[in-house]
């Protein structure tokens, strides 16, 4: 099992000082991140890269001589990449070269903290690491037991226990929890993926509740926290049988 003291090894690339320094500012308010370097441009970053291990590298796109996009498909063993730039022109081209996310100036600390985690929860599984504005490091051994759901400038890491139901209006979704309700950008399918099977089952194209948290069904209707919910037809035999088995 990985140690929760693991840290990433970091290098900062942009041609602009200020963007460079906002990045490395940021790295260092992060227990889980080390700062290995920080450089002006391609030629100075490929150096960095044959002395020094990195894990992230923070790509600005948009720079003289050699892009980002262009560095990035010389590396032949590269890091784990999230790009930086003020133009959302690249989006689709750096994901086929297989970055981790794109993030686009100005950048938010929360927004900095989310392509973070994307690149820790793959490196280090066993110890997901949920990092919140205050530089604090949250560590959870065994197993993702949440969900970090963002509404507007906030994050909130919602655990598994305190959802009760999911609810879905067009590109919207709100969580009723035990404790709050927060409506944030999402999608039904989207979390239907992402929430564990064996906990939460989707009764109806508008909802998905937790099978914990369950009261009664009476006929096409689902009792739950003292709601009534509307059974979807070709969902209730999927609903029934995961019923039957806990």
């Amino acid at each position: 099992m990985e140690s929760p003291e693991k840290k990433l090894k970091v290098l900062v690339v942009d041609d602009e000082f200020h963007a460079r320094k906002l990045l490395c500012d940021y790295v260092l308010k992060l227990p889980l991140l080390e700062l290995i370097a920080s450089a002006a441009n391609a030629f100075e970053a490929i150096t960095v890269l044959q002395k020094h291990s990195v894990d992230i590298l923070f790509l600005d796109i948009h720079m003289p001589d050699v892009t980002g996009l262009e560095f990035a498909r010389s590396l032949r063993k590269a890091p784990a990449i999230i790009f930086t730039t003020a133009y959302s022109d690249y989006a689709v081209e750096s994901y086929e070269i297989e970055a981790v996310d794109y993030l686009l100036k100005p950048i938010a600390f929360p927004r900095f903290i989310q392509a973070v985690n994307k690149v820790y929860e793959k490196k280090y599984p066993a110890h997901l690491s949920i990092v919140n504005p205050a530089g604090n490091d949250l560590f959870l051994p065994g197993g993702k037991e949440y969900i970090i759901v963002k509404d507007g400038s906030k994050m909130y890491r919602v655990q598994y226990a305190d959802l009760i139901y999911m609810e879905g209006q067009r590109e919207y979704v709100t969580f009723h929890t035990t404790k709050q309700r927060i409506t944030a950008l999402y999608t039904m399918k989207k979390l239907e993926e992402e929430l564990p099977k064996t906990d939460f089952i989707r009764i109806h194209k508008s909802f998905i509740v937790s099978l914990k948290k369950i009261e009664m069904i009476d006929k096409n209707t689902l009792h739950i926290h003292q709601k009534q919910l509307p059974i979807g037809g070709s969902y209730k035999e999927e609903l029934l049988r995961m019923i039957n088995e806990e």
